[in-house]
């Protein structure tokens, strides 16, 4: 396994908690994927990670379609975030390459564009790539875009993580109900 980059290892702590005597084993790669990756997609990551963090069995990463790599999450991001105890301080931002594709067992997007755009740009990763709102438990909700909240006030940022918060436990419940760990033999 390759070494983890700056951000994904920020966020490692969050995913793999320490267990004496051994590695936490990871199953469960998962990319969100927004524009620049420094507002929708950390939002999502920081949240997921967090939900996961006592499981020991997800990688949460995330990227940006037009991304520039090293930047921080934006300042309302990181506010929004902090109100749920969740600190981005050390995120750096990353654009979405083929390695973090190919090695992501669920990619979830913000926007129908951006599945568009992966799908496009990595089509082997279209069975993989899902729109973040597609398995919502709220009617109103699912199936929609994530609204984008850059260069608007913390209320839009808010109106961003209420989005994400009601759709990422339906996220998380599609990984649980439909994961197959492909490193065991198959059930006779």
């Amino acid at each position: 396994m390759r070494p983890l980059p700056p951000p994904v290892a920020a966020v490692a702590s969050l995913c793999w908690p320490a267990q004496p005597g051994r590695g936490a084993s990871i199953l469960k790669r998962v990319l969100f994927v927004c524009t620049g990756n420094v507002c929708r997609s950390p939002m999502a990551e920081g949240l997921f990670a967090h939900m996961v963090k006592k499981r020991g069995d997800f990688l949460v990463e995330s990227a940006g379609i037009s991304a520039m790599d090293g930047q921080r999450a934006s300042g309302h991001t990181m506010d929004v975030l902090k109100r749920e105890k969740i600190d981005l301080s050390k995120f750096r931002s990353q654009g979405i390459t083929r390695d973090l594709v190919n090695d992501a067992t669920h990619i979830f997007c913000m926007t129908s564009g951006h599945r568009e755009a992966v799908e496009m740009l990595f089509p082997k990763a279209a069975p993989k790539t899902y729109l973040v709102t597609e398995f919502c438990a709220d009617d109103d909700i699912r199936g929609d875009d994530v609204p984008d909240p850059i260069g608007m006030g913390r209320g839009a940022y808010e109106e961003t993580l209420d989005t994400l918060k009601a759709a990422l436990p339906s996220v998380l419940a599609y990984i649980d109900s439909t994961w197959k760990d492909k490193s065991l033999p198959p059930e006779t």
